[in-house]
């Protein structure tokens, strides 16, 4: 048995937790995880670059350090009564590879959604699943009523003194293995993993900078930092679902507050260009959240113009779904400004095409899409292979148009990058009073059902495109047939229906190509 902070007690001192750190039981069941270098990566970057292997744990992912800490520092009754977390992801195997070794009743609620590959794996390391509700917040909403019921200790994935600690644990091997670092980068969802390393590092050599890394479309670290206290996200992006985290905790915000050297937020195609970063170098295939902390340490190196520094980075988790590589495989080159997705209006006339190619100077055309439309001019949707990243891209949009070619650079149009470059040629045969709509669509029974009876029975349904990629979630692009007066009864349907959407009848991509 440890020596444990109260549970309620939070405002611990740093001295306090770096004894927690320094005596936390984790290697009872936890790996000292290699810090790897990364060669490739530290020659295209001009500094040296190792990447903590978090992946290389026994469930894959650092969550067992704070787990195992917890339910471990826990008295004998509490053991006795048993624990019980709310989880679809890495904590919940941490938490259920803790109970069996300690032999105690370890319970995880999951929602009903949660894919059968988490589910099975929660189970073969001695978890007890309860599958409960349509997310997460009904799955711990579920967890908290079972505690209160049976006398279960609640374990929380991040914001506890004995969790923080434990991630902590992370930290204290990277000194011992590099004592010579100038930066470590951390991801952040609910910030335990941030606050653990951060505590650790100003106690022992605070002239370490440590940096935390957030998706743009999930940063509830940023927000709070603005807002000077945790504030609740009115939405995230499921594409990173391991950072994916509504609200920052309040212990863990007090500590990154106080310890943290800075921040840095990324985008999807940035995750997904490190995951490739990270296979290329290890052969390791991370999770996107575990990939998060490299993306952010390409992204700040190159606009604070870092050399030869000795960079970290923890690669957090590899439970990935291996057909979301799907989706990773097709956005990696645009986070690396390797290619350009561009809009293109050409004449229509023989010969117009091989025109084009002579003008963007014999570069490699990685994608062409195009259909009939009239006899003068055509839309073509085009991507191209670059060497010099946005410059290059910019210096072939100035020949394009030089050349009397109009065009738009889609490259960071979402829309266009995930479903209309797969509906080129789509235009309707009669005009429509159209309005388009994306949709992030939750994947449990019912899901379609629930949006065509909400929205479906009520307007015609003008065009529709689903992509999913192995995720827990679907996207969806769907077209409707409005007229200025349905939009406020539209509008209220679609609260109802309660999914997360946006408006995107003025996308420039859905004008070229679809409308």
């Amino acid at each position: 048995m440890t020596d444990s902070f109260p549970v309620k007690n939070l405002n611990q001192s740093g001295a306090d937790y770096l004894r927690q750190i320094l005596r936390a039981p984790v290697y009872e069941v936890a790996n000292v995880t290699p810090l790897q270098d990364m060669p490739r990566l530290s020659a295209r970057l001009n500094n040296n670059v190792q990447i903590k292997r978090e992946d290389r744990q026994p469930v894959h992912s650092f969550k067992l350090r704070g787990a195992y800490n917890m339910v471990a520092s826990l008295s004998k009754e509490q053991q006795a009564a048993g624990v019980i977390a709310a989880s679809a992801g890495n904590h919940a195997q941490g938490m259920a590879l803790s109970g069996t070794k300690l032999d105690i009743k370890t319970i995880i609620v999951m929602p009903k959604t949660t894919p059968d590959i988490k589910v099975d794996a929660v189970r073969s390391f001695g978890g007890n699943v309860i599958l409960h509700g349509n997310n997460f917040d009904e799955a711990k909403a579920e967890a908290e009523r079972l505690s209160d019921c049976h006398g279960y200790t609640f374990v929380p994935p991040f914001d506890h003194p004995l969790v923080i600690a434990g991630q902590g644990t992370i930290g204290m091997e990277m000194l011992q293995q590099n004592g010579h670092l100038d930066y470590i980068f951390v991801p952040v969802g609910g910030g335990g993993l941030a606050a653990g390393i951060a505590v650790l590092i100003k106690q022992l050599m605070p002239e370490i900078k440590v940096i935390a890394v957030e998706p743009e479309d999930s940063a509830c670290l940023k927000a709070a930092l603005d807002a000077g206290e945790p504030v609740v996200l009115d939405q995230v992006s499921m594409f990173a679902d391991g950072v994916a985290v509504k609200r920052i905790g309040e212990e863990t915000f007090r500590l990154c507050q106080k310890y943290l050297d800075g921040h840095i937020t990324v985008s999807s195609d940035e995750i997904c260009a490190a995951v490739k970063d990270i296979f290329e170098d290890t052969r390791a295939i991370a999770e996107p959240s575990g990939a998060l902390a490299l993306a952010g340490l390409k992204k700040y190196t190159e606009q604070h113009q870092l050399q030869d520094k000795n960079l970290s980075t923890v690669l957090s988790g590899a439970n990935t779904n291996f057909h979301g590589l799907r989706y990773v495989s097709e956005r990696c080159e645009l986070g690396e400004k390797r290619e350009g997705l561009l809009a293109v209006t050409i004449p229509e006339r023989q010969g117009a095409f091989f025109d084009f190619c002579h003008l963007i100077g014999g570069r490699a055309v990685t994608e062409f899409n195009y259909r009939y439309n009239d006899d003068q001019l055509a839309n073509i949707f085009v991507g191209v292979r670059l060497q010099g990243g946005q410059e290059e891209l910019e210096h072939i949009i100035h020949d394009l148009r030089n050349g009397g070619y109009p065009v738009v650079d889609l490259s960071e149009d979402e829309m266009a990058k995930l479903h209309v470059r797969y509906m080129i040629g789509g235009k309707p045969s009669k005009p429509l009073k159209e309005r388009l709509y994306s949709f992030e669509f939750p994947e449990y029974p019912g899901a379609l059902l629930k949006f065509l009876s909400t929205l479906g029975t009520h307007w015609n349904i003008s065009l529709f495109n689903y992509r999913n990629h192995g995720a827990d979630y679907g996207r969806v692009l769907c077209g409707f047939e409005l007229n200025e007066s349905d939009l406020a009864q539209f509008s209220a349907h679609l609260r109802e229906l309660g999914y997360q959407c946006k408006d995107e009848t003025d996308n420039l991509s859905y004008q070229f190509f679809l409308s």
